[in-house]
């Protein structure tokens, strides 16, 4: 009778901790993982990014289109998730990421060490190119003859810390979006922008007078940034892409915007 009455216990007991655990307003299950993960809204992931560097992220009318935003739409489809993209400043990403309000950031990001202290990093998804654009008939030819010039980059951007370890913080402008420093070119400001190849294309398209040199500064790797404490998603997140890159989607995404080559 006693074990009667403790198997009955411990069958509630069971039964009152998956209803416990079924209660969290923020778990979700991912299709290709067995493990639980959480995000900072039930059903949604939510991804930050800085809609000013097209082709990867950049505005349609008042829609956030490009490659993150595609294949950011198609991670939350494989995990079951409704895609809600939010735009702020590039700078501020790894904070709202690091601080859990938002799920992930994907913005043409490059993983450091330095932001590997903040944030988990997935699986890389895309290669970038560092490159330099100036007007032209610059006398700047090279990436060595931007000693000494003044060079605009995006505040906070892989660009932004190369050129200031490279050639010192006192020749380096500062601007909170790569077309504002495209601008800052265009006007005479600075005499030369470092950026990612993609955008460098898109903004010397845009603007007459302006031309990219040939020799590449750095080429570097793109992830998304994810909170460290989120392993889970991290691991849901890295199942995705690791499906996506097998049935071609990325490549499909990634064509799209960039001519292969």
């Amino acid at each position: 009778m006693k074990k009667k009455i403790l198997s009955l216990v411990l069958v509630a007991a069971c039964a009152l901790t998956i209803c416990a655990c079924g209660s969290g307003s923020a778990a979700s299950t991912s299709e290709s993982s067995d493990a639980a993960f959480t995000t900072v809204n039930s059903g949604v992931l939510t991804m930050a990014t800085n809609a000013y560097f097209p082709p990867y992220e950049y505005y349609e009318g008042s829609e956030i289109v490009g490659i993150d935003a595609e294949i950011a739409k198609a991670v939350a489809d494989k995990l079951g998730l409704t895609l809600k993209i939010e735009d702020m400043e590039f700078d501020s990403i790894i904070t709202a990421v690091s601080t859990g309000k938002v799920d992930m950031g994907l913005a043409g990001m490059t993983v450091t060490e330095e932001r590997k202290q903040n944030v988990n990093f997935s699986d890389t998804y895309a290669t970038g190119v560092q490159v330099v654009i100036v007007p032209e008939g610059s006398d700047i030819k090279t990436v060595d003859d931007l000693q000494g010039k003044k060079i605009g980059v995006q505040l906070a951007t892989t660009g932004d810390i190369y050129c200031c370890d490279d050639f010192g913080t006192e020749n380096v402008e500062e601007y909170n979006k790569g077309n504002d420093a495209v601008m800052a070119l265009v006007s005479g400001k600075v005499d030369a922008v470092v950026i990612d190849n993609e955008p460098a294309k898109s903004f010397v398209a845009a603007n007459e007078g302006l031309t990219i040199l040939d020799s590449e500064y750095v080429t570097e790797e793109y992830a998304a940034a994810l909170n460290k404490e989120n392993t889970a998603l991290l691991e849901a997140v890295n199942g995705a892409l690791a499906e996506l890159k097998a049935d071609g989607t990325l490549d499909s995404i990634i064509n799209k915007y960039i001519a292969a080559e």
